[in-house]
């Protein structure tokens, strides 16, 4: 296949080319495309030296995620291959909803190669062929600083801090941080930086986000016993940031989480799942679109659908899968924050271990004329496994599933995200209420801390300081032996 405006080849035997990042930044500026990194012009595999190979996957990564050489960063995930018996990497690019510059320098893609913007009316049809495409990047010149919530800033550094201790990102002040994640408008001026949708959305209180995007609307239902209606319901009109731990949230509510070792070490199949899934449809999303994204829970499926732009037409495989992020600044801080790992890991994890979660069931990703639609098929449980979880659920008010073969003792732990959170927060400290939510991001006590607060009292993880005054504004909060025996991993119960 010879080179085209989609394909690059160059030579990288020992070392990166020098003019590799002009051609990323062309093809986040364009229409996406692959880099093959050990290919010369001609199309021959010339390969890179194998011992090499992980110094210049680390360099990439580096590079893309450094504003001082690819600005806004774009942070990429070089993979390695084999052709014809050498080492090959390959870089795969996606069209960008922002306007990246190289060195200081933008570049655009053509059939001939990659060439450097000079005149002040490409730019202007660079960015207006941008914002048709992704809203995302509309520039909210209504909106201030003031709009935004400080601590979700604090926050988004905490799970930074949690993926990468040394993340890059840590060091900037809430501006910085906004544009380096580009956030800002393309058009805005140094002194007069004006916010972005997508800034409106991650960080923005819910009063502006609603002022933003009217129609923005998550939609939560379990849909058991009554089909036509609801069994439960969440609708969530927030933040996407907390929006991501509302939904999964839901779902530890209402799904089971079975025993799973992946080696010899116990994952989460619930989790693994659903965090790709949720995160596929808060990422995909058309925010200008009236229709909410919806996450609906069947007895034997769950379906979570939204409206955006149809780019495919035929279902969404591991095979098939081109990476086509919608909203590629809301996608690529989510993978900051590590909802998701990385570009097309959601179908690539879902089919991975949806099949052990659903006993051999295939989850159904497709793009349709009304919008993103996953479909993920539940396994029915066994009639013993039926009553196991019945009596599970009734004490603790989540569905769990006990090994059939021997009844526990006491019935499995179940704890939200938020949980898990103030969990880990009390670890080595006896906190008050203020403080568990400082930690957690928020100003003032929201319904999931409020659930999961009750949730872990009523399991005996934790205690109050003052238990004959449970109201008390002296009242603090600490780990049982029974909590601290489950966060350091002594205790056999599932989560």
């Amino acid at each position: 296949m010879p080179e085209d405006l989609h394909t690059e080849y160059k030579e990288a035997r020992t070392d990166l080319p020098k003019s590799l990042f002009d051609t990323v930044c062309a093809f986040l500026n364009t229409d996406g495309g692959t880099v093959y990194l050990g290919i010369n012009d001609q199309g021959m595999v010339t390969g890179v030296e194998k011992e090499t190979v992980p110094r210049l996957k680390r360099e990439i990564a580096d590079i893309s995620n450094n504003p001082q050489k690819l600005d806004p960063p774009y942070l990429l995930f070089p993979k390695e291959e084999q052709r014809e018996g050498k080492t090959i990497i390959v870089l795969q690019v996606p069209l960008s909803s922002q306007i990246h510059r190289h060195k200081g320098q933008i570049y655009l893609r053509s059939e001939d190669g990659d060439y450097h913007v000079k005149s002040t009316h490409q730019l202007a049809g660079l960015l207006n062929r941008k914002l048709g495409i992704f809203p995302e990047q509309t520039p909210m010149t209504s909106f201030s600083m003031q709009d935004l919530r400080p601590e979700l800033f604090d926050r988004a550094r905490e799970l930074m801090r949690a993926r990468n201790q040394k993340h890059p990102w840590l060091a900037f002040d809430d501006t910085e941080l906004l544009h380096v994640a580009g956030l800002f408008a393309e058009s805005s001026t140094p002194d007069a930086p004006v916010l972005t949708l997508a800034a409106i959305l991650l960080f923005g209180n819910d009063l502006a986000i609603q002022r933003a995007a009217p129609a923005y609307k998550f939609d939560c239902l379990l849909r058991r016993r009554n089909i036509d209606r609801y069994d439960d319901r969440l609708m969530i009109r927030t933040n996407l940031i907390d929006a991501y731990d509302q939904m999964m949230d839901f779902v530890e509510k209402h799904l089971n989480d079975p025993f799973y070792l992946e080696g010899d070490i116990s994952i989460s199949l619930r989790e693994r799942i659903f965090r790709e899934a949720i995160s596929n449809i808060i990422a995909h999303r058309d925010y200008r679109n009236a229709t909410p994204g919806r996450l609906m829970i069947y007895e034997d499926r769950v379906i979570l659908d939204n409206p955006s732009t149809q780019y495919f037409h035929q279902p969404i495989t591991p095979q098939n899968l081109a990476s086509h992020p919608k909203n590629p600044s809301i996608c690529k801080f989510m993978i900051q924050l590590g909802r998701f790992d990385e570009l097309g890991s959601g179908v690539i994890n879902i089919h991975k271990y949806l099949p052990a979660y659903s006993d051999g069931a295939q989850p159904l990703f497709e793009d349709t004329r009304e919008g993103f639609r996953l479909t993920l098929p539940l396994s029915l449980l066994s009639e013993a496994k039926k009553k196991t979880s019945s009596v599970a659920g009734k004490s603790s008010g989540a569905e769990s599933i006990t090994d059939p073969v021997e009844a526990p003792v006491e019935a499995p732990v179940t704890i939200t995200e938020t949980g898990k959170r103030i969990l880990a927060s009390l670890r080595d400290n006896t906190l008050g209420r203020k403080d568990i939510l400082t930690t957690l991001g928020y100003r003032q006590p929201t319904g999931n801390y409020k659930t999961a607060i009750e949730n872990l009292l009523s399991q005996g993880l934790i205690e109050r300081t003052i238990p004959d005054k449970p109201t008390s504004r002296l009242q603090k909060y600490r780990l049982t032996e029974k909590g601290r025996k489950l966060i350091s991993g002594t205790n056999t119960s599932r989560t």
